[in-house]
């Protein structure tokens, strides 16, 4: 139950609440008592001095009788010689309770007095009045109880109870309130806990009320919308991707199943030439199919100062099929990974070569960022296919026997790594074939 308590939002606020309140009534109700005694004590004050003045009254109309009436824990009257010459019947043969006197220049004193056996040594309140007499000076002594210091039972009960009252309600108003608030919560949180892979209905309840509840709710709304978008391209890339692997799987096994039938006949040698061209397709796909996983996982790269027409002049020197004819800007500087920088301006050229009628055209300059184009003169891509042909194992069913050589994996590879780069790559209108661009911010002098 205490771990509970400890998990819960709703039980550890209206602990808190019930707490809050209860110092605050602690600190409210010992005010208020301090307060209340302060002025009960000066009320009892003022109510020993009256009593003690009506009997100097008696004393100065010499109508002072032997016993006195009073509401008083105790009266005395000492005369100039000592002697108690009236006193409270409760006090009737008693001896002087006290010496105290007032100051010489003073007709009274307050004091406080305990001990005294005749009150069961509880401390009284104690008033002396000094009497002015032509034989001599008589004292009047008065005692009334000290008021206790939760003032009165009733006082003290209703405060205690009411502080009880306002925590219970406290904690009880908190809970409710915490709870009414934490309802749709508790709805989102069983939604998302029936929420499976398979669901179609990867979506949580938005509460009417327009707080920050509805904006949680909306953010895991969108949060499940791209989970739900992510998990069927994984759904679309593994099943491209195992159509793609078996692909150069079943043409190996293939070749291997007509040799084993008649190995006397076969020219091993041509089977093996066959199955290396299998086995390099293999082996390209499953290259792009970790170069694809580490952009994914976002791995760190160099940044470095690179040339992108140096870059450029060091990749198309290389022998092509098809003519590559340049433009190349000086001076076009980026911070990037320059293998990875590399491996993106491969993709675009093999893929301009297997498209490209005779001539694969490359540019480079500076348009306010870095920008590099690679043109091919072949058929082109219609501009409702031109996203598409960047999803992963996507080929144009037009371009599928010419692109026979590709994995599906390049142009998707291209494009992560120039978003990785903080760039875009786009295909843009051309008066001939498809025209790829690369925009890159330059470097910061």
């Amino acid at each position: 139950m205490i771990a509970r308590l400890g998990r819960s939002i709703r039980a550890r606020l209206a602990l808190f609440a019930g707490v809050a309140t209860a110092l605050l009534c602690l600190v409210t109700s010992t005010l208020l008592l301090s307060a209340a005694h302060s002025t009960a004590v000066d009320i009892r004050r003022n109510e020993v001095i009256s009593a003690a003045l009506r009997v100097v009254h008696l004393v100065k109309t010499d109508d002072l009788p032997g016993l006195l009436a009073t509401d008083l824990e105790g009266l005395q009257v000492v005369d100039v010689n000592g002697s108690v010459v009236a006193s409270t019947p409760n006090l009737a043969g008693a001896p002087r309770l006290t010496t105290v006197t007032p100051d010489k220049d003073n007709t009274n004193r307050v004091n406080t007095i305990c001990g005294l056996p005749q009150f069961s040594g509880d401390c009284h309140i104690m008033i002396a009045l000094r009497v002015y007499e032509p034989e001599g000076d008589w004292l009047v002594y008065a005692f009334g109880s000290m008021v206790p210091w939760y003032v009165h039972p009733v006082l003290f009960a209703f405060l205690a109870g009411g502080s009880v009252a306002l925590v219970a309600l406290a904690w009880f108003g908190v809970s409710r309130v915490v709870a009414r608030t934490l309802a749709p919560v508790n709805v989102i949180t069983d939604r998302l806990a029936e929420i499976t892979a398979g669901d179609e209905r990867m979506r949580v309840p938005v509460p009417e009320n327009a707080d920050e509840i509805k904006a949680l709710a909306e953010t895991a709304n969108r949060t499940l919308a791209r989970l739900e978008d992510s998990m069927e391209r994984q759904r679309r890339f593994a099943s491209d991707a195992s159509h793609d692997l078996r692909s150069p799987i079943t043409a190996m096994r293939t070749e291997l199943e007509e040799a084993m039938l008649a190995p006397d006949e076969t020219d091993w040698q041509v089977a093996g030439a066959k199955l290396l061209i299998s086995l390099d397709r293999l082996q390209n796909i499953v290259t792009d199919l970790l170069t694809l996983a580490k952009l994914d996982a976002h791995a760190p790269g160099v940044r470095d100062p690179v040339d992108l027409a140096e870059l450029v002049a060091a990749e198309t020197a290389r022998p092509r099929m098809k003519r590559v004819v340049t433009s190349l800007q000086s001076d076009v500087i980026v911070m990037g990974d320059r293998l990875r920088l590399a491996r993106l301006l491969t993709n675009l050229l093999d893929n301009a070569e297997r498209h490209a009628e005779s001539t694969i055209t490359v540019a480079v300059r500076r348009d306010g960022e870095a920008m590099l184009e690679v043109v091919d003169d072949g058929a082109g891509i219609a501009p409702e296919h031109r996203e598409d042909v960047f999803r992963r194992f996507t080929r144009l069913d037009a371009a599928r026997n010419r692109d026979a050589g590709g994995t599906g994996l390049g142009l998707p590879i291209a494009r992560q790594i120039a978003e990785a780069h903080g760039g875009t790559l786009t295909i843009e209108d051309s008066e001939t074939g498809a025209r790829f661009v690369l925009r890159m911010p330059t470097r910061k002098d």
